[in-house]
């Protein structure tokens, strides 16, 4: 990633620069943090000459001041952002982004910095062709809203799960919809709690649903079988990016990105292998996983300084204005074994987030300034989520006193009761429906911590499951969930049951409101959550 300090253009820079990006003749003025190069105009007879932008442009990880921006050619090019504060493109600022070439798929990302608080920002992303430097894209566009200091609502969604048990792209049912109805609520940014692709879940042309019609869907040869080279990896983020819900929803909606299992396959762990699993040829799950993490940091538009995906970190924070952090996990990459998680006393197999970024997040939590601390989290804390007959996937084992993974999680709870940290919520998707708990140190085994409410959304286009069997150990109490005990599982998304989250902070009362809501964006679900003060 790299990040420029921006130029503004003057006024026969801006129109010179508009000849560039609306095609025909095509008259370079190249812009350095110094100089201005003029080069011989070209004339462009055939948009094939062109780079093109086929996935469209996103950005993410906001934060005050900073947001990432990322795009993908079609071939070798420098990426080339320009932004303004208004929709017309009035004191246009450009600036010139890394190469997007071979070895990162011709992805690129640029990091914006220094922007303006509370401000509509309407960017552009242009590629300049490398090998023919007068030739450029068209332009695609793309907007944001920075954090605010005070005086305006923040308003957030969250969700996980797409396009997962073969429910994928069908133009019969309108695509991804799920994705436009969170579009339409204009939110400031977008948590996407893991799962963002199913790697392990090839998609057919056609399902038959109980009623005997036809689910139709959009295949591609990556997504064909399960993915085990990088290409097949990369596969699997381009299928999502061919539904236009989501190049739509991408273009204006900020995304904080984190990954769960199904980017690389089911219930994986570090050192894993795939013995008993005749549709891979690949058994090492560590070379899997490196594929996979490669494949989502190209993806996804995270910030990260190293060249090097294995040592890019995937847990992060994020200040948005005065009164929200975010804390973003990673319960992936440091785990140990999935086991009967019952171990009385901590081991390297009872990691989870491990000791490293345990200490990161207490140090994250006792320094913020903020009034209200979401924790995503890309599984639920007190759900018991299975992996075989003997095993578990997630920190929870079954009632009882607190053992295995869950000594790590007891930990981190007694830490934020004894350094009185308020207002602490946990987001969480996963388990492919929506619900909200009540964590009650009167009701729980372990009872050293602080009451808090966890929530819980998705599918965002995947087949929908559950509901979970609650644990008693942090005395989590059931308030809402959104299917009943008796749902036949892997549900459609034709029949409706996707599930959202939603997020208002209010500017003057600080109250978070916490809404649940379907594929309609109808409310299923809400509480006001006044802060501790």
């Amino acid at each position: 990633m790299e990040s420029n300090h921006p130029l503004k253009l003057n006024r026969r820079q801006f129109l010179l620069r508009s000849a560039i990006t609306a095609g025909g003749i095509i008259s370079t003025n190249l812009v350095s943090k110094s100089r201005v190069f003029a080069q011989a105009p070209a004339i462009i007879t055939s948009d094939k000459m062109r780079p093109a932008i086929p996935y469209g442009v996103a950005s993410g990880d906001v934060s005050n001041g900073n947001i990432v921006i990322w795009s993908r050619s079609d071939r070798p090019a420098k990426m080339i952002v320009e932004y303004s504060t208004s929709e017309s493109f009035r004191n246009v600022q450009r600036v010139l982004g890394p190469n997007a070439l071979a070895n990162s798929d011709f992805t690129a990302r640029l990091n914006l910095n220094n922007l303006p608080p509370n401000q509509h920002i309407f960017y552009r992303v242009i590629f300049q062709d490398l090998n023919y430097q007068n030739i450029y894209s068209a332009p695609v566009n793309g907007t944001f809203r920075t954090p605010p200091t005070h005086g305006r609502d923040i308003f957030f969604v969250w969700g996980g799960d797409t396009a997962g048990q073969g429910w994928g792209i069908n133009p019969d049912f309108g695509g991804m919809k799920i994705y436009e109805t969170m579009r339409q609520l204009k939110p400031d940014f977008f948590i996407h709690s893991g799962d963002n692709i199913y790697a392990d879940g090839p998609i057919s042309s056609e399902v038959t649903l109980d009623d005997g019609t036809i689910w139709r869907n959009i295949t591609t040869e990556e997504k064909s079988k399960v993915a085990e080279t990088l290409k097949e990896f990369r596969g699997n983020y381009q299928y999502n990016l061919l539904d236009e819900n989501v190049k739509r929803f991408n273009a204006e909606v900020p995304i904080l990105a984190q990954w769960d299992d199904h980017e690389t396959t089911n219930n994986w762990y570090p050192g894993e292998f795939l013995l008993n699993d005749e549709r891979y040829v690949v058994k090492d799950v560590n070379l899997l996983a490196q594929r996979a993490r490669q494949a989502f940091l190209e993806y996804m538009p995270i910030g990260y300084k190293t060249d090097d995906p294995d040592k890019a970190r995937i847990y992060r924070s994020f200040k948005y204005g005065s009164f929200l952090d975010i804390f973003m996990l990673d319960e992936r990459t440091y785990r140990g074994v999935n086991t009967p998680n019952n171990q009385p006393v901590p081991s390297k197999d009872t990691e989870f987030l491990s000791r490293k970024q345990v200490q990161w997040l207490k140090r994250q939590l006792l320094s913020s300034k903020a009034t209200w601390k979401v924790i995503a989290s890309d599984m639920p804390l007190g759900l018991i989520v299975r992996d075989g007959s003997t095993d578990f996937e997630a920190w929870a084992n079954g009632d009882g006193p607190a053992l295995g993974r869950e000594l790590e999680l007891a930990d981190l709870l007694r830490f934020i009761k004894n350094k009185d940290i308020k207002n602490v919520v946990w987001l969480t998707a996963d388990v492919h429906y929506a619900a909200a708990h009540y964590y009650d140190p009167a009701k729980a085994q372990f009872t050293d911590f602080k009451p808090f409410w966890e929530f819980v959304a998705g599918p965002l286009n995947s087949g929908t499951f559950g509901p979970n069997q609650l644990e008693n150990t942090f005395g989590p109490q059931l308030v809402f969930q959104s299917l009943p005990p008796d749902t036949k599982a892997n549900r459609p998304p034709s029949e409706g049951l996707q599930f959202f989250g939603g997020v208002k902070i209010n500017a003057y009362t600080n109250v978070m409101t916490v809404t649940l809501r379907n594929l309609a964006g109808e409310t299923v679900y809400s509480v006001d959550l006044p802060p501790e003060k």
